[in-house]
């Protein structure tokens, strides 16, 4: 796990970079919006991710059954989304906080699932057999879908495609761009879900198809409510 731990640290060093050059760059308002919020979103944020992540990440291995601790970062991102909107309607706070997050997840999804990728087996990421001749053999001898570097690439494409929307401060983006970071991340993970050998809860539906179906009906109900506002 050695690689992984490598990796972790390396997407949370590029996610807190990107962080401060779009904040320099484009963002300072955003960021302005959480610095008024106080500590207590930041706290909200940090024990949100933390039940998501771990809560998600092992409720999934143990109903695939490995009864062991696991983490999430679709479970992280519902718990903190879950955790900043009750933090927010405790406040009265109205709007999106979240843009100045949005090229920093996307960077910690792209370095940190190339980590995954690298630990093999041992990481519970990797995807179900294939014949397709860039499937990996991840050290069993099997050639398996790659779906860490299919996660990874897809939120490079959309990584790009924001930074260029932010630079030309395009108004739906600036206003709609943390919800569609949620609505890209959820669909392409509820897409590749049926590529990865965990448990199914429902029919061909492992716990994750779940928790990105709910993640896609918030991004689109809040787009659709803020556009209406």
């Amino acid at each position: 796990m050695l690689i992984h731990t490598l990796f972790d640290l390396l997407a949370a060093a590029s996610a807190l970079t990107m962080t401060f050059l779009v904040y320099r760059w484009r963002l300072a308002d955003a960021g302005q919006k959480i610095e008024h919020a106080g500590a207590g979103y930041a706290f909200a944020l940090v024990i949100g991710a933390a039940i998501g992540g771990f809560g998600a990440g092992t409720l999934n291995l143990w109903l695939s059954g490995n009864p062991a601790i696991g983490r999430s970062i679709v479970g992280a991102l519902a718990g903190a989304i879950a955790a900043i909107e009750i933090f927010k309607q405790v406040r009265g706070i109205r709007g999106s906080t979240g843009l100045i997050f949005v090229p920093a997840f996307a960077t910690s999804v792209i370095v940190g699932r190339w980590g995954c990728f690298l630990s093999g087996l041992e990481d519970e990421t990797h995807g179900t057999p294939t014949t397709l001749p860039w499937g990996h053999d991840f050290g069993d001898g099997i050639s398996r879908h790659p779906v860490q570097l299919y996660e990874s690439f897809t939120m490079a494409a959309f990584l790009a495609a924001a930074l260029i929307l932010i630079a030309r401060r395009n108004p739906f983006f600036m206003r709609h761009g943390f919800y569609l970071l949620v609505l890209t991340y959820a669909t392409q993970r509820f897409a590749w879900e049926f590529l990865k050998p965990y448990g199914a809860v429902i029919g061909p539906f492992n716990l994750f198809h779940f928790i990105c179906a709910g993640l896609v009906i918030y991004s689109a109900f809040m787009i659709g409510r803020t556009r209406t506002a």
